[in-house]
Order: structure tokens, then C-alpha cells, then sequence
């Protein structure tokens, strides 16, 4: 209700203030102003942002926020995006490179010429990706570039700052970007009730509740880059980062009720990581109609952890932990008369060494290599459109004793048909393999309280998954509007799995179980109730899963919605936003994660903008998260909350400043990343 309430204000001054302002604005303009151009496609759709959308922004971030794109929630505080329908991640690119929060915060909105949508990414994009995102802009002026964005909450200790420069000279371009970010709050806490049917039939009750918490952190991003273009016809990148990230001795202190005993119990965690990557790229356009593209990358990463938990006994481990990978791609594309074919190679080979110390005493060394070959073909036959596309994938892994020989398959089709101008009707189906992450299959085993472990299992197998989606959807001026029906079945997928030894011993892992389906049924609009000046979007539906394990089947349906109202007022620009968050069911834990709504208002005067921001109003005890363990001998309801996310407000100041010519920058169409370093941790708080 009162995430209600916070739309119905910014609604109600928004429309008061226009009631004042719109006849002016007519009558001064003369002409009634289009809105933002909205193209439908197979596998999303194309959006061409409005200048007042582009000069009302400072940053990527920033300009994706005012687009509300269905099912993404953009962050422009936290400097993030994430899927709220739990179908996968989301991938941002910029003209074609897979970037991340540097570049995205470097981006300046007014060169922006469209963005690419793609809720239904190909088969190219790999596994675990359920939207891409690539922001095309104009090509870069020569000369130079420099500016920063420094984005501060003025309610609790918690920052994000970066200084990016660019410098052109002929064909070569030179840029480089440094960002420090980190927080320090004493108020993230939690409670959970535990219920453990033991071997006798009895049920042991334990209490956890947290009364004092610290949690900080600190991390530091470099970047450098060098390009070379030659007219559009060849391009070489080189690009050199580093990573440092330090979270020190962060602690948790517990009320515990175990039993007839009560007693304090104290919750110790810090982790520092650094990693160094080296980026090079290669296109080359060999004819108009084709062009050949090249990416290598090569990241080590090395991460030190250490956990402490004194519940029942103390434990203590320590993670050493090294992690190197060399990641390859190679991308030929032909746009012939019929149609497009795109074909390409992908090798990955990683090698990780975890040495757990301590308590939790494991030595896992791990050789993963991967070779992943796809072809796909666009095409149009009037008045329908199509995507034929199949991936093969190759995996070679082994572990201490393990060893495995994995192929997975890929294949997917999309049919469109264009009914008119404004209206098309699109089907897709696809299977994909997946596999496990690295952690759960690696052979150590940790202790998450006095009751419970976390083990690993090196004999996970690749879960094969079905998607079919149904979307109509129409566009016109004014109006964004689609349906959609999805349908998700997975077979032998990586679920949870608790044993209870004869110990009274619970003991969490994944095996391969029998089957998960998802339905996903939701609507999506967006209208400029005054073009170019107000505009407001919603979208929701109804989410129902099914979990079929060994020894249990669980199903579960929940709604959810989003809305937002952007009004822009000249020089300034309103902004108010409101989900419910995410309530999911995966094997047997059905979760939360908190929902979010923010008010916004921005400033634009000459290169600078000032962004004042309430984020989660009217709420004293934010609650981030929510989780509920359904296992026949173990329950347990979990709660967190947040007192720094709760009526927090934040000050963003950029400031921007470009001289310069034309020059034609790289449009990178492959971009390889690795961020697993395969440790298993504790869970904390």
C-alpha cells in the first residue's frame, strides 16, 4: 500500500504541474512531438529514445531507467539490472561489446542512436542469458572526452564514483576509466526459526535471530584500452583491466535458542580477490555482404577467503583460492539474399585450484574445457519472418578422480508474422543443456551452522531444458503494448537434495532430479499520455512452478507488477518507479527478494546534472529477502532485512565535457568474460 501511495504522489504533483504547462508548451512548439520509435522484431524489438529522453540522462544506466523495459528492474542507484521473472541474466552491450558498469557510467545518453532489445536472445549468446541489451550509438567524436559520475547515499555510508577519459589521434583511440565503490552498514539483519525432525521422529527447534551486524566492503575497477580502425573495413581493440575487491573481517552476531540453551554465537567472514584481464579483438569486414570477427581473452583471478561461525562448536576455514581461463571466439556472418547466415567456434578452457584449509580441509584442482560451434539463419518471406538456429557443445571435465564427457545441444526456431504495420504475432520454441555451476560440482564440504553442510557433487550431469513463447504485441506512436505466454520444462535438472545421516546430520547438495515447469503469463504497456512529455508504463502477470523431486513435489503461483511515470520538465525531469518483487519456488525453497520503488528528480544545467533520489519510502525496516525451506525433515523460515536500503536517499552529480571531430570507433560484436573462481562458501547472516 504504501509503495501505492508513493506512485499516487509523483502522479498527482506530475499532472498538476502539466495541467499548468501544457497549453504553453503547444502553443510555443506548434507541432505535436512523436514520441519514442518503437520497431517490433522476432526476438524483440528496436527502440529509437526521444532527444528529451536523451538529454534528460547522464549515463546508461540512466536512460534504460526511462525506458522501463518489461521485466528488468534498472538500478541507476546501485548501478544495476536484473531479470525479475527469473528466466536467466541479462547482457548489456555497447555497439555490439559486452560492457559493464564502467562503460555503461562513461556512456554518454545523446550519442545514443538506438537501442536493441532482445528478450529472446540466439542461439550465439550462450548459455544462461534471457535478455541482451545493446546500446548503438554514433560514432565517437574525435578529440577528446572526459568526465565523471559520483553517485553517494546521503543516508548511510555507501558510495560508487568514476573518473573516464578518451583521447583520439587519426585511426588510434586511447581511453582508460578507474571506479571506486563500497559501503559500510550496521543494518542488514535477519531472523530465521529452524524446525530438525531427527532419527527418533522428534523435532528439534532452533532460533536464530541477529542483534549486532557489520557488513563493508571496498572495490576498485581500471580499465585501458587502445583502438585502431581503419574506415569501417578492420578494427583492433586491446583493452587491459584490473579488479581489487576487499571485504574486511564483516561480522554477524546471533541470538540462538537451541533447544533448552540460549547463547550468543558470532558470524566472522572476509574476502579479498584480485583479477587481472587482457582483451584483444580482430574484425574485419572481407567483402559488403561478409565479415569475420576474433576475440580472445585471458583472465586469472586469485580470491582469499576466511569464515568463522561459533554456533554449537566454532569452525573455522580458510579458501585459497587461483583461477585461470582463456576464452576464445571466432564469428563469420554472411547476409545473403535469402536470408543471414551467422556461424561461429567458441573454446574455453579453465583451470581452478581451490585449497580449503581449516575445518573444512579439501584440495580440489579442476580442468574444464568447453568447445561450443552454432550456426543460425534470418530470413523473411513476407508477411513472415524467421530464426533457424542450432548449438553443439563439447565438455571435457575432470576433477581430482572425476572425470566426464559432456555433448549438449542447442537448437531453437522462431516464427513472426506481421499481421500490419503495428501488429505481429511471434512463436518460439528452443532445448538447451545446461550445466552446473562450478562450485556445485566441486568435492568440498562445508559446515553452514551447528545443524547443516554444504557438499558439492562432481557427478552432476548437463539438465536439458524447453522453452516455447507465445507474444502479440502492438505499436503505434504512442502505445507499446504485448502478451505473452511462456512455458518452461526442464528435465533431469540440478535440484536441491537433503539427507539426514544417522547422526542427526542435514546435509544440502544438487543431484539430477526429475523435472521442473514454469508458466509465465504477463502483459506489457507503455503510452505518452503527452508526447515527449509525460509517459507512463506497467506491466504484470501471474507465475506458476512445478518442482518434481525423488521424494517430494512442490507447486506454488505468484503475481507480480511494475510501474513507472517519467514527466519532463524542461531543465528538470520526475521520475517514480514500483515493483512487488520476486516470489519464486526452485526445488525446495521458495523465495522473496524484496520489492523496490524509488522517486526521483534530476537537474540538467549546461554539462552537469544533479540526481536527488528516495529510494524504498515510507519504510522504517526494509525486508530484502524471504526464504522458506520445505523439506519433510527440515524447515526453516528465513527473513532479512535492511535498515540502510530503507528511505534511502542518494545524490548523483555527473559531469561530462566532449571537443573533437569524427572517429570511427570499434562496434565489437564478441566479448568473453569470466568471473567464477568455483569456491563454495557459507552462506552468512
Amino acid at each position: 500500500m504504501k509503495r501505492l501511495i508513493t506512485l499516487y504522489i509523483i502522479l498527482s504533483s506530475t499532472f498538476c504541474a502539466y495541467s499548468q504547462d501544457v497549453e504553453k508548451t503547444i502553443t510555443l512548439e506548434g507541432v505535436t512531438v512523436k514520441a519514442a520509435k518503437v520497431v517490433n522484431k522476432a526476438d524483440g524489438m528496436i527502440i529509437y529514445p526521444t532527444d528529451v529522453q536523451k538529454q534528460a540522462s547522464n549515463n546508461g544506466y540512466n536512460i534504460l531507467e526511462k525506458l522501463t523495459l518489461a521485466n528488468l528492474r534498472i538500478d541507476n542507484i546501485s548501478h544495476s539490472i536484473t531479470a525479475i521473472d527469473n528466466r536467466g541474466g541479462v547482457q548489456i552491450r555497447i555497439n555490439g561489446i559486452v560492457v559493464g558498469k564502467s562503460e555503461m557510467l562513461a556512456l554518454n545518453p545523446k550519442d545514443i542512436a538506438k537501442i536493441v532489445f532482445i528478450n529472446n536472445p540466439g542461439v550465439r549468446y550462450g548459455d544462461g542469458i534471457a535478455y541482451v541489451i545493446d546500446i548503438v550509438t554514433r560514432k565517437n567524436e574525435s578529440g577528446y572526452t572526459v568526465g565523471t559520475d559520483l553517485t553517494s547515499a546521503l543516508t548511510t555510508l555507501q558510495g560508487d564514483d568514476i573518473v573516464y577519459g578518451k583521447w583520439n589521434k587519426g585511426k588510434s583511440e586511447f581511453s582508460f576509466s578507474y571506479d571506486i565503490s563500497g559501503y559500510r552498514t550496521k543494518g542488514e539483519k535477519s531472523k530465521q526459526s529452524a524446525e530438525y525432525t531427527l532419527t527418533d521422529g522428534s523435532i528439534y527447534t532452533i532460533e536464530r535471530k541477529d542483534v549486532e551486524s557489520l557488513r563493508k566492503s571496498i572495490a576498485h575497477d581500471a580499465k585501458l584500452t587502445y583502438n585502431w580502425a581503419d574506415s569501417t573495413a578492420t578494427v583492433f581493440q586491446a583493452s587491459l583491466s584490473g579488479t581489487f575487491n576487499n571485504t574486511p573481517d564483516n561480522y554477524t552476531v546471533k541470538d540462538i535458542v537451541d533447544g533448552t540453551r540460549q547463547y550468543k554465537a558470532t558470524s566472522r567472514a572476509k574476502d579479498k580477490s584480485y583479477s587481472p584481464i587482457l582483451d584483444l579483438y580482430f574484425f574485419r569486414q572481407i567483402t559488403p555482404r561478409q565479415s569475420i570477427t576474433a576475440n580472445t581473452v585471458g583472465t586469472y583471478i586469485s580470491t582469499q577467503t576466511s569464515s568463522f561461525y561459533d554456533e554449537g562448536t566454532p569452525y573455522k576455514y580458510d579458501v585459497d583460492g587461483k583461477t585461470a581461463s582463456l576464452l576464445t571466439e571466432v564469428v563469420y556472418e554472411n547476409r545473403l539474399k535469402p536470408f543471414t547466415l551467422s556461424t561461429g567456434l567458441n573454446n574455453s578452457y579453465k583451470y581452478i585450484k581451490n585449497d580449503y584449509l581449516g575445518d573444512a580441509s579439501s584440495l580440489t584442482k579442476t580442468n574444464n574445457n568447453r568447445l561450443y560451434a552454432f550456426a543460425e539463419i534470418k530470413g523473411m518471406f513476407q508477411p513472415f519472418s524467421y530464426t533457424l538456429g542450432m548449438g553443439a557443445s563439447y565438455i571435457h571435465y575432470t576433477q581430482n578422480g572425476h572425470r566426464y564427457n559432456f555433448w549438449t545441444f542447442h537448437p531453437k526456431a522462431s516464427l513472426t508474422y506481421r499481421i500490419s504495420n503495428s501488429m505481429q504475432l511471434s512463436y518460439t520454441y528452443q532445448m538447451q543443456d545446461k550445466v552446473s555451476r562450478i562450485a556445485m560440482t566441486s568435492d568440498a564440504m562445508v559446515r553452514t551452522n551447528s545443524m547443516e553442510w554444504t557438499v558439492g557433487n562432481p557427478d552432476l550431469k548437463p539438465s536439458h531444458d524447453m522453452e516455447h513463447r507465445l507474444q502479440f504485441s502492438y505499436t503505434n506512436n504512442r502505445l507499446q503494448t504485448f502478451v505473452e505466454g511462456y512455458y518452461k520444462q526442464c528435465l533431469k535438472p540440478n535440484m536441491a537434495h537433503y539427507e539426514r545421516t544417522d547422526d542427526n546430520k542435514f546435509i544440502y547438495t544438487q543431484i539430477n532430479q526429475k523435472e521442473i515447469d514454469v508458466l509465465n503469463i504477463m502483459a506489457y504497456a507503455s503510452y505518452w499520455l503527452l508526447p515527449e512529455k509525460l509517459q507512463i508504463a506497467a506491466n504484470g502477470g501471474i507465475y506458476r512452478c512445478f518442482n518434481f523431486g525423488y521424494d517430494y513435489t512442490h507447486c506454488y503461483t505468484s503475481w507480480f507488477y511494475a510501474s513507472s511515470i517519467t514527466a519532463y520538465l524542461g531543465n528538470f525531469t520526475l521520475q517514480g518507479y514500483v515493483d512487488n518483487g520476486n516470489r519464486f519456488l526452485e526445488g525446495e525453497s521458495k523465495g522473496y527478494n524484496g520489492a523496490y520503488s524509488v522517486l526521483k528528480a534530476s537537474y540538467t544545467w549546461r554539462d552537469l546534472q544533479f540526481s536527488l533520489s528516495w529510494a524504498n519510502p515510507f519504510m522504517s525496516n526494509y525486508k530484502s529477502y524471504e526464504n522458506e525451506l520445505l523439506n519433510c525433515n527440515l524447515y526453516k523460515h528465513t527473513i532479512g532485512y535492511s535498515k540502510a536500503n530503507s528511505n534511502m536517499i542518494s545524490l548523483n552529480i555527473s559531469w561530462r565535457l566532449s571537443r573533437g571531430s569524427k572517429h570511427k570507433s570499434a562496434e565489437k560484436t564478441i566479448n568473453l568474460r569470466d568471473t567464477d573462481n568455483g569456491i563454495i562458501l557459507r552462506p552468512h547472516g
